[in-house]
């Protein structure tokens, strides 16, 4: 169930009541507030709330350029050329709040952007859910032999069969104990009366990392650009990106114009260093250039002729 009885009326109640408001709305992404967008097996990310839209953008980076002209053609190229030549405060007008439900080792990844505003479900102050995170099948990968960070094939058949029931049981057997160790009933009172339990900020150690968290996540346009750059490409971790996904199609529907600059200039654009830019030089001036000759290792060599569509 991604979102409990309590959230499913809290997410009703915000949707009833409505409010005539002087700031900046977006239509499209008011329509999707509150609801919560499954991701993965038992997670969700949901808007919570939001602050600007593309009109913010461009209000505050004509107070630094000038009046400019008001089109929604110029905004579009005022956009663009923000993006473009990375002018980044314009873009921190905008700001955006999430609720997410998420694995704990995917929660752990997603923490090193220190650019938000973070507040986390305590399991210091209550009981976690007996939820977790099992990778589909087509998903259960191997190690990558060329990448640390990576995965490999999918694993089949009997292996497959015994990592997935190792996940389930491991999980289920460390919460069975967990639980035991808290002496707490599902109202919260005392399961056992012969036991004290133990506390909730030790007994929380014996969770798995598969274990679903919850927090609340804020921050603002330009910051959350740089997570989706990371964390929506190809090479990120699937947990992640599918969270990452979801945020794209929220940020799509709330800042158009700066959606569209940032598939272009940002997710859809590759960045060379001076060394490939004189490679690409070379070659499109006629002449042949090889690896050895090129002045490039050959992970650059090979990542070069991936970015130009050439055999490496």
């Amino acid at each position: 169930m991604p979102l409990t009885e309590e959230q499913e009326a809290e997410v009703a109640a915000a949707r009833a009541h409505a409010a005539p408001t002087l700031r900046p709305t977006v239509a499209t992404l008011e329509a999707m507030l509150a609801r919560a967008i499954p991701v993965l097996d038992h997670g969700f990310l949901r808007v919570v709330d939001y602050m600007g839209d593309d009109g913010a953008v461009v209000q505050a980076a004509r107070v630094s350029y000038g009046r400019g002209t008001k089109a929604a053609n110029e905004d579009r190229g005022l956009i663009r050329y923000l993006m473009r030549h990375r002018h980044s405060t314009p873009f921190e007008m905008c700001e955006i709040k999430y609720h997410v439900k998420l694995p704990i080792f995917v929660a752990r990844q997603w923490i090193r952007h220190r650019t938000a505003n973070v507040n986390e479900y305590s399991a210091r102050y209550s009981v976690m859910d007996r939820e977790f995170y099992i990778p589909s099948p087509d998903h259960l990968a191997a190690q990558s032999a060329t990448n640390r960070q990576g995965r490999g094939a999918v694993l089949e058949g009997a292996e497959a069969t015994e990592v997935l029931r190792l996940l389930r049981e491991d999980a289920a057997r460390n919460y069975d104990h967990y639980a035991w160790m808290l002496n707490e009933g599902a109202d919260g009172q005392v399961a056992d009366e012969g036991r004290s339990g133990l506390a909730r900020e030790l007994a929380r150690m014996n969770l798995t990392l598969n274990t679903y968290t919850q927090w609340y996540w804020k921050t603002d346009l330009h910051n959350l650009f740089h997570f989706l750059s990371l964390r929506a490409d190809s090479h990120a971790q699937y947990e992640i990106r599918a969270y990452a996904d979801a945020m794209l199609d929220t940020v799509r529907a709330w800042v158009p114009l700066c959606f569209e600059a940032f598939q272009d200039y940002r997710v859809g654009a590759v960045t060379l260093s001076s060394q490939m830019l004189a490679v690409v030089k070379r070659m499109l001036a006629g002449e042949a250039v090889d690896q050895p000759g090129s002045g490039l290792s050959k992970r650059e060599w090979r990542e070069l002729m991936e970015t130009i569509g050439r055999d490496a």
